[in-house]
């Protein structure tokens, strides 16, 4: 018999069918029934996603507000270079963090939603990059009793797509939350609160293979200087295909999760 989890997905992706695809793929545990509620900031008029798809396929968090979910995702956004209080959606963000923390057993911010989730819950700022933060990396486990992490070694892999960053100084500042997972390279790849019931996740292991070659090869038919993502094609070089080395740690931490509920 399979067991039912109450999950909202809150999708600040312009590519909403893509992000949820994704997200289902991860989520997809076996003796598991996770029900998916989608949500997005219906204040924000999307350009990349029919207003009919929306409309018919997600709600508000306004819709939603009495109801109680086992776990809440809140994806990330391309809204880095803005301030947090430029958002057109920003105060429905902050009802959405509310709602977070509020209605579910756990939850778990990606991206911009953990950036933002940090800002708004501990008035952590995010740092701009010189350089985009861009491919798949490694990344040390410095918090062996998280849940997460159970069946893993040292470290695993998980690819990093992002402008802006939160430093490891901000994250030491705060006594609710603790370092879970750093990379050499990347820099914070997750926090978690010290109860284990929130997650801020920098990157992303619910991507498929080709979403950061996609990404690429978008950027680069823009015009737009980007740099090759590392680690990621065979011999670095974007005429060869992209090597998973992270699909399956990021399938098992996603099983961790749900197990942990």
């Amino acid at each position: 018999m399979c067991r039912e989890i109450n999950i909202a997905l809150v999708n600040l992706m312009p590519t909403k069918e893509q992000t949820e695809a994704q997200f289902r793929k991860v989520l997809n545990i076996e003796y598991f029934n996770s029900n998916i509620e989608l949500v997005c900031a219906k204040s924000h008029i999307s350009k990349n996603t029919d207003i009919s798809y929306i409309e018919d396929n997600y709600k508000s968090i306004y819709d939603i507000k009495d109801k109680l979910y086992d776990l809440v995702i809140i994806t990330g956004a391309p809204i880095e270079h803005l301030e947090y209080e430029q958002v057109d959606y920003w105060n429905e963000m902050k009802d959405i963090l509310e709602f977070s923390q509020k209605n579910a057993k756990k939850s778990m911010y990606i991206c911009w939603g953990a950036q933002a989730a940090l800002y708004y819950f501990y008035g952590i700022n995010k740092t701009k990059l010189d350089k985009k933060i861009f491919g798949v990396f490694k990344n040390d486990i410095l918090d062996k009793r998280c849940f997460l992490f159970n069946g893993f070694n040292e470290f695993f892999h998980a690819p990093h797509s992002r402008h802006t960053e939160i430093k490891i100084e901000d994250i030491r500042k705060v006594n609710d939350i603790r370092l879970a997972a750093v990379s050499e390279e990347a820099g914070v790849h997750m926090a978690v609160s010290k109860d284990y019931s929130k997650f801020f996740v920098m990157g992303h292991s619910e991507y498929d293979l080709n979403t950061l070659k996609n990404e690429y090869e978008r950027d680069i038919n823009k015009g737009l200087q980007i740099d090759i993502p590392k680690n990621y094609f065979k011999d670095d070089n974007p005429q060869n295909t992209p090597i998973d080395t992270w699909s399956a740690e990021g399938k098992k931490i996603f099983e961790n999760l749900i197990r942990s509920i």
